[in-house]
């Protein structure tokens, strides 16, 4: 599953439905189970509705279930956008500079919502980040690349002691 850099929630539906429609893909019944109501068709809807509100629950979005995205705090929506990735249960996360766009007390409610979901999901997070606190914060492992070109690989520590990095992004005088 994945994030995107710009937020990708559909606007006119409520948080629960954003959550909801992700699980769709792997519905498990049919379009005639879907107009006759059948027992297969109660049984996924239930399970796709348990899932959501558990997801909620879990990432504190439970009190805007039935709010609009689009009438959200920005850092509001970027966990709504991460819940509804997590909600097909991915092995594989992407986040696509998960920051953007936060400010500071966001940034680190990110921080700490990416860290739960890594110690309480089976899941491998890959992230694309610009803003070094929250990569220096999270990696284990980083991969810099400067102009499509890989000049680093290594630990938070590493990375951050390494000269062509440091030459890089900083310039010259900070060697």
């Amino acid at each position: 599953a994945r994030t995107f850099q710009g937020i990708r929630l559909w606007s006119d539906m409520h948080v629960l439905d954003n959550i909801r429609i992700a699980q769709h893909y792997r519905l498990g019944y049919s379009l005639m189970d879907c107009f006759l109501r059948t027992k297969n068709y109660m049984a996924r809807e239930k399970a796709i509705e348990t899932i959501a509100w558990e997801l909620l629950e879990a990432m504190d979005l439970k009190d805007c279930a039935y709010e609009l995205p689009r009438n959200l705090p920005y850092g509001v929506q970027r966990r709504v956008e991460i819940a509804r990735a997590m909600s097909v249960k991915p092995s594989l996360l992407l986040l696509d500079e998960p920051a953007a766009g936060l400010n500071s007390a966001d940034v680190e409610g990110l921080i700490k919502l990416v860290r739960w979901i890594h110690d309480t999901f089976p899941v491998t997070i890959w992230m694309i980040e610009h803003q070094m606190t929250v990569v220096m914060s999270l990696c284990t492992r980083i991969k810099v690349i400067d102009f499509g070109a890989t000049i680093a690989e290594g630990t938070p520590k590493e990375i951050r002691e390494n000269p062509v990095v440091i030459k890089a992004y900083l310039g010259d005088d900070a060697i």
